[in-house]
């Protein structure tokens, strides 16, 4: 039986990142693209890569470069293309530039792995899970934004640092947007079964959730250039194991709800099954009503950026 294929598009820390650690789960034959103006550095790094699996012990097949015939039969395709934001450059700049990447990219991976499932990693994710959408027009269960995965694992270390237990022990659940109006739901994260609501005061509860939402920031200011790219690539890596082994696992994505929590049309983070074909269930929570205010705010943001793209998306 033939390997499975993972393209990961962006060889920049969060890529690179993620293709070596495909590599070393030995789950699938790897491609790294990137533009042609990186000459040869998505090969150099697939080479160096490949050189390491005589170490590690894996097998697989790494390779890299700009042909996007390489990616031709991939099961699944995780993009990470895109630009950060820089000094001086808006939200709207960010979400425009970074949009006509990723619309350019869509356009390769419906040509060239129409069959695939990707899953978005570039920013600001909801919205450009949105254009991958539209332009592919592949259908709900194939798109999927990474974001619930990093945030929950985030707040899943935190907690595990405050309560002094090993972090196989903790479980977390954040839903919403992937920034500022994320929503961390304590009521359904746990230790052992038990919930955080019962083993931390409400005040230190509150600076762990506070500390979740600003843990992208908070690398970044002690990176001071750059910004995270080990936790979200190990997160994306836990969403192509789910789909290459059918593992049916419950993981907090980015979706595209089709009623579900009274959303319809819009890319958001919530609990999901995911299994071989993508997306095989969303996952319905009770929120209480302050609950579901929160992720109403949360929807609201990802609105008004998908209204800033409005007439701008390839159709």
């Amino acid at each position: 039986m033939s390997r499975k294929k993972v393209t990961v598009v962006g060889a920049g820390n969060v890529g690179a990142s993620l293709a070596w650690t495909l590599a070393r789960m030995n789950l699938s034959d790897v491609v790294l693209l990137d533009i042609p103006e990186t000459k040869g550095m998505p090969a150099g790094k697939a080479l160096d890569m490949k050189q390491s699996g005589a170490i590690f012990g894996f097998d697989g097949d790494i390779v890299g470069g700009s042909d996007w015939n390489l990616a031709q039969g991939s099961d699944v395709v995780v993009i990470t293309a895109g630009v950060p934001r820089k000094p001086g450059m808006s939200r709207d700049d960010l979400l425009l530039i970074n949009a006509k990447i990723v619309s350019s990219v869509a356009v390769q991976v419906k040509a060239k792995a129409p069959q695939s499932i990707v899953i978005v990693i570039s920013n600001p994710l909801d919205a450009m899970c949105a254009v991958v959408q539209r332009v592919t027009g592949f259908p709900r269960e194939r798109v999927l934004g990474m974001a619930g995965v990093l945030d929950s694992a985030r707040m899943r270390t935190f907690l595990a640092q405050e309560l002094n237990v090993s972090i196989n022990n903790v479980h977390a659940c954040v839903l919403g947007g992937h920034g500022d109006s994320m929503v961390p739901l304590p009521r359904y994260s746990t230790v052992s079964g038990v919930s955080i609501v019962e083993l931390l005061p409400k005040d230190r509860l509150e600076k762990i959730i506070q500390r979740t939402r600003d843990g992208g920031a908070e690398i970044v200011k002690l990176l001071e250039t750059g910004s995270a790219f080990y936790a979200p690539s190990a997160s994306a890596a836990e969403m192509v194991e789910a789909i290459l082994l059918d593992n049916k696992k419950i993981l907090p994505c980015a979706a595209l709800l089709q009623g579900e929590y009274g959303v319809k049309g819009l890319f958001v983070g919530v609990p999901v099954k995911l299994g071989a074909r993508g997306l095989e269930e969303v996952v319905i929570l009770k929120l209480t009503s302050d609950e579901e205010k929160a992720f109403k705010t949360s929807v609201d943001s990802v609105q008004s950026l998908l209204k800033v793209l409005d007439g701008k998306l390839t159709k």
